[in-house]
């Protein structure tokens, strides 16, 4: 989900420093390039040659001349081990299902680059160098929605990436220009095709590129970047609502805000507050002879409250994101000192958690915004609206079926809220006897917030022609601006008309940021 105000480097520089969310987001979404610190690349091949004298040790290293998971005790002669890891990749890379989306195969591919350049994996340089080449050319692995069970890492999806950089398997070239994937095609031609020799794996080097929770962060960094478009794009859809239904701007005072000081609740009530500001419709009421209503309903009065909350896990999602970008996931994992140690940085619960967190707040977030749409609806609770916003009542039904479709996705994203994270499947003979789940609460979470944008762009095209209709008084400059770009591309009040199309040019501009833009914030 790209946005207007997208702010991106042409370059993101590896293993200098932890990645932030918006290199991420450059590289898998807009196909920025990336460049691998030269400082790097010497702690890389400084790791290498411990593991390379650890592989000649007749005494057995987990990963390094063992098998892996429940055979971690048996010992490898040297002459089978690359066997071993190019067998470990093929065996492991059994995804199946529809194939997941280019932007998260790149983000993962991205965060197990840079797990790799820590030098904490034990690596060649060339694998390093591999993979960022990968990038650079745009070939993306196919890789398949059913196959991780978030511990050890993203095993299958990172699996099917490492395939395609062995040369086996299939991908898909990104065209750089325009971003848009060809059709499949084996890996062994894409790479020739970009100069990029296959790789052919020695010790550990299988285990370093699998074991990581790459996919679901990646996805998480994603959905946060999506989420905090969406979040203020709802604080604009409340303002349009609250203004078109004549409801009161009072509540959202600053000193009453400060009342419970919460950080988000009291973001989005400023931004409420800058929205409405100037606004003709709401000055027509503020008389008390001329309002009689002593509260609005909470799905309008307790717009801050709740978006604020949402905003408020976001945070903690990044807080927990952005830690998870500084780590150096792998087991066995070699330390600074020179110790390679088997530990269990790969399961995925931190990161399982707060995408299932998220997922309940996105689903609450939808939830209000399709009752302050309803309310729009009812001519019962409008003040003053025609029924279903119709042009002719009896004969047209104006946007009543789009509220019956905002009420279908929020009654599918309270499923969605139902976490993922508390169930765990055995595997691996026991060996792996809980696992995080982390792989489908990000892919439920992607879903979500694809609903949660088409339910706030509902809101958005109801409240513009609840504006219209309240005409001749005017709306607030913030909210007159979402308005007018609404107009761009749908219909104002009027006959109806085929509303599908309105619909998706409106979760178009909601996606994009370019309502939130357009109401200055």
């Amino acid at each position: 989900m790209a946005t207007v105000t997208d702010l991106r480097p042409d370059v993101v520089t590896i293993g200098a420093e932890p990645l932030l969310a918006e290199d991420v987001v450059a590289v898998a979404r807009h196909g920025a390039r990336v460049a691998v610190d030269a400082a790097a690349l010497e702690r890389v091949a400084a790791t290498r040659a411990l593991v390379e004298g650890l592989a000649g040790d007749p005494e057995p290293h987990y990963g390094i001349s063992t098998g892996f998971g429940a055979l971690a005790t048996t010992f490898i002669a040297p002459e089978r081990r690359r066997q071993l890891q190019a067998s470990l990749i093929r065996s492991h890379a059994a995804g199946t299902g529809p194939e997941v989306e280019a932007e998260v195969v790149r983000a993962l591919q991205l965060l197990r680059l840079q797990t790799l350049a820590t030098g904490r994996t034990g690596v060649r340089p060339v694998v390093v160098e591999t993979y960022a080449a990968m990038l650079n050319a745009g070939i993306t692995p196919i890789v398949r929605e059913y196959g991780s069970l978030g511990c050890s890492g993203d095993l299958a999806p990172l699996s099917h990436v490492a395939l395609a950089a062995m040369g086996e398997g299939d991908v898909r070239l990104r065209d750089a220009a325009t971003g848009a994937l060809g059709d499949p095609m084996p890996a062994a031609e894409a790479l020739s095709a970009a100069s990029v020799a296959p790789l052919v794996l020695s010790e550990k080097e299988g285990l370093a590129l699998i074991n990581g929770t790459d996919g679901m962060l990646g996805m998480l960094l994603l959905a946060l970047h999506d989420l905090r478009v969406l979040l203020d794009t709802a604080d604009v859809a409340a303002a349009m609502s609250i203004e078109s239904q004549l409801g009161t701007d009072a509540v959202f005072a600053a000193d009453l805000m400060a009342l419970r000081p919460q950080v988000g609740q009291a973001e989005s009530a400023s931004n409420l507050r800058a929205l409405l500001a100037g606004s003709p419709i709401m000055a027509s009421h503020r008389d008390p002879s001329v309002c009689t209503r002593v509260q609005d309903a909470y799905s309008l009065r307790c717009s801050p409250q709740v978006h604020g909350a949402a905003r408020d896990t976001a945070t903690h999602a990044e807080l927990i994101a952005s830690r998870e970008l500084a780590a150096a996931v792998d087991n066995p994992v070699i330390t600074p000192d020179g110790r390679v140690e088997s530990n269990g940085n790969f399961h995925g619960a931190p990161v399982a958690y707060v995408l299932d967190f998220l997922a309940i707040a996105v689903a609450d977030v939808a939830s209000i915004s399709e009752r302050r749409t309803d309310r729009a609806l009812d001519v019962a609770r409008s003040n003053g609206l025609p029924p279903f916003l119709a042009h002719e009542v009896g004969v047209d039904s104006g946007l009543m079926i789009a509220q019956y479709a905002a009420a279908g996705i929020v009654s599918e994203l309270k499923r969605l809220a139902v976490p993922a994270s508390v169930d765990s499947i055995p595997s691996s003979a026991m060996q792996e006897d809980h696992v995080s789940m982390g792989w489908a609460a990000a892919r439920k979470l992607r879903r979500a917030i694809d609903g949660l944008a088409r339910v706030l762009a509902i809101e958005v095209l109801t409240a513009a022609r609840a504006l219209d209709l309240r005409a001749p008084l005017e709306p607030a400059a913030a909210t007159r601006g979402a308005r007018d770009a609404v107009r761009a591309v749908a219909a104002g009040p009027g006959p109806d008309h085929f509303v599908s199309p309105d619909l998706e040019a409106v979760t178009e501009l909601v996606q994009s940021g370019a309502i939130r833009a357009a109401a200055g914030l």
